[in-house]
């Protein structure tokens, strides 16, 4: 017996076999998830590569459908859950994996900021959620579980964050409401806060070869994350296992989030080197 054993739902955001996206959903298959999914839309429907991408992944799990869906329209996301209730029915989760900031205005400082790339990032980033939520509601069961990524740069300053830490804030925010409004429903929305992992997405951080340095030298357990456990505890997040927990941002980060200064031992070794 799988923990998703009968149970169905949709994932978002699945970019490539590095994605978190897809991190999860590999441990959601492990345990008989039965999933839907989307991608990007692809600028040449005659030449599908981001459905390409996301089908050489699924398909050997036994994808329900793949399909594209624009989450800055109204009318595609009308489309898409419409899909997911003819191909599904009611559905017990959802995963939100979608992110993005113009490159302009994420490389550059905050003060610098566009007006349209400023409502482009949130729009998709954060905005998105909440339309999500708002569409799948309605069709899903008592006890579902709904789930978005977030970044320790939504809660402090991460250099080189900069657009997608206000993005991740707002996210965060919209996590607590959301919570706040499906609980009745027997609804749960939780955040997922991973360490640095290499995705698509990370590439556009400055420094993240640095972070990767930080998070291993800081961190309480010395280490980086690994992509495996940030699958795992997005399919607790997902299950049943957490039934309780509702309106949380959940750090998976090997502790890095609890330190505010070098531990000794790096200091240390600093001082060390320099000596």
């Amino acid at each position: 017996m799988g923990l998703f054993d009968g149970k169905k739902g949709v994932i978002f955001g699945i970019a490539n076999d590095h994605s978190i996206a897809w991190a999860i959903t590999q441990q959601l298959a492990k345990e008989g998830a039965v999933m839907g999914f989307t991608h990007m839309p692809d600028k040449d429907p005659a030449r599908p590569k981001n459905e390409n991408k996301v089908r050489k992944l699924v398909d050997p799990i036994g994808a329900k459908f793949v399909i594209p869906c624009d989450v800055q329209s109204d009318a595609d996301l009308d489309r898409t859950f419409a899909t997911i209730k003819s191909e599904l029915g009611q559905i017990d989760f959802m995963l939100h994996a979608i992110a993005f900031a113009p490159p302009a205005d994420l490389t550059g400082p905050v003060y610098n900021v566009s007006r349209d790339g400023f409502k482009l990032a949130m729009d998709i980033s954060a905005y998105s959620l909440i339309a999500m939520t708002g569409r799948a509601k309605p069709i899903m069961n008592a006890g579902g579980s709904i789930l978005t990524l977030t970044y320790l740069g939504g809660e402090i300053v991460i250099p080189g964050y900069n657009l997608m830490g206000l993005c991740k804030a707002a996210l965060e925010s919209a996590v607590t409401y959301l919570a706040s409004e499906t609980g009745p429903s027997g609804i749960r929305v939780n955040a997922l806060s991973a360490g640095p992992v290499r995705t698509i997405s990370a590439s556009g951080v400055g420094d993240f070869k640095k972070m990767l340095t930080l998070y291993e030298t800081f961190s309480p357990l010395r280490r980086n994350i690994s992509e495996e456990e940030v699958g795992k505890t997005g399919m607790f997040l997902l299950s049943d296992l957490s039934s309780g927990v509702t309106g949380e941002t959940l750090h998976v980060d090997c502790g890095y989030h609890v330190m505010g200064g070098p531990p000794l031992d790096a200091i240390k070794a600093q001082a060390a080197s320099e000596g």
